[in-house]
């Protein structure tokens, strides 16, 4: 089975880049590009805590407990499960928009432009903003060739990108990423994490392939994608600023957290939908068909002895 998904992999990643009948030239992904949320719906809709099913695209996220689809190991199973919502309320937190780990998942939209030297006329660096609630963001692609910094260079939320062409898609290179999360319920990244991207345009869409490395809550790379529309029309807004404070007369040194096995809520999403408990844990045994034979094989009732 390994070979058989590397082998789709393969054939998966030789799609992107094929091409058009016209093909495009390098640098034509700039633009305004207005985020379709067609892809991994569930971790947007149907959160009670977001108003149910009818929450609109973009707002909600996945349940606590749900690590499905996700090849994490023991370590970042541990991270999630201490983990508070109210901790996004810190004022040290909201400043924080979406990490470079999450950052294909973020909603709003996004515009990319191109940095040109002014003299020699070459290709600098591709600019992306992203006006995603609570608050936007700016990556830099550096394009010159520059080498990424020493592994003890101070780490960001976005991380140092550099890129380069292949064929008509942009390969993107990531490293030094703060911690951050990759899903909105604890799920985490840690900050030896790096990221491969495939920016790949097909007239009007835009998709972004992104894989995740991160071998300190990772089994296996986390693949995931993302479609953009191009959007001419698209308004950015600007930069949010402020904060809020939900929780009243919370003590000026709380830092919410659960311990270890405190955690009351993480059976509730395997319970809603009859699923079995182990299911939902995560981890890369549970990604990959045989494992739904094991669970099934588990259930069954034991067949009575010969004589």
């Amino acid at each position: 089975m390994q070979i058989q998904t590397g082998r789709i992999g393969v054939l998966f990643l030789a799609a992107i880049f094929a091409t058009e009948h016209r093909a495009l030239a390098q640098g034509d992904i700039a633009g305004e590009w207005r985020a379709l949320f067609h892809e991994d719906i569930g971790q947007r809709l149907d959160n009670p805590a977001a108003g149910g099913p009818d929450t609109p695209s973009g707002a909600g996220g996945p349940r606590i407990g749900d690590y499905t689809g996700l090849p994490i190991n023991d370590a970042g199973r541990l991270k999630a499960e201490s983990w508070d919502p109210r901790i996004v309320e810190a004022k040290e937190h909201q400043t924080i928009a979406h990490p470079g780990a999450y950052w294909i998942l973020g909603a709003g939209g996004m515009r990319i432009s191109t940095i040109v030297d002014a003299d020699t006329q070459q290709l600098v660096a591709i600019k992306i903003y992203r006006a995603a609630p609570p608050g936007s963001s700016t990556r830099m692609i550096w394009m010159d060739g520059r080498a990424h910094p020493p592994a003890y260079a101070a780490h960001t939320w976005w991380g140092f990108s550099t890129g380069h062409w292949n064929a008509n898609a942009l390969v993107v290179e990531t490293t030094h990423l703060k911690a951050g999360w990759i899903r909105r319920n604890g799920v985490a990244a840690s900050d030896e994490a790096t990221i491969t991207e495939y920016f790949a345009r097909h007239g009007t869409v835009l998709t972004l392939t992104s894989i995740l490395t991160d071998p300190v809550y990772f089994e296996e790379p986390l693949v995931t994608t993302m479609n953009w529309l191009l959007d001419p029309a698209q308004r950015l807004a600007a930069p949010a600023t402020g904060g809020i404070v939900e929780m009243p007369d919370r003590p000026a040194a709380f830092v919410p957290h659960f311990l270890p096995g405190a955690n009351p809520y993480l059976k509730e999403f395997a319970d809603r939908f009859a699923l079995p408990f182990d299911a939902t844990r995560g981890g890369a045994e549970t990604m990959y068909p045989e494992y739904a034979r094991k669970l099934r094989e588990r259930s069954s009732p034991a067949k009575p002895a010969t004589q």
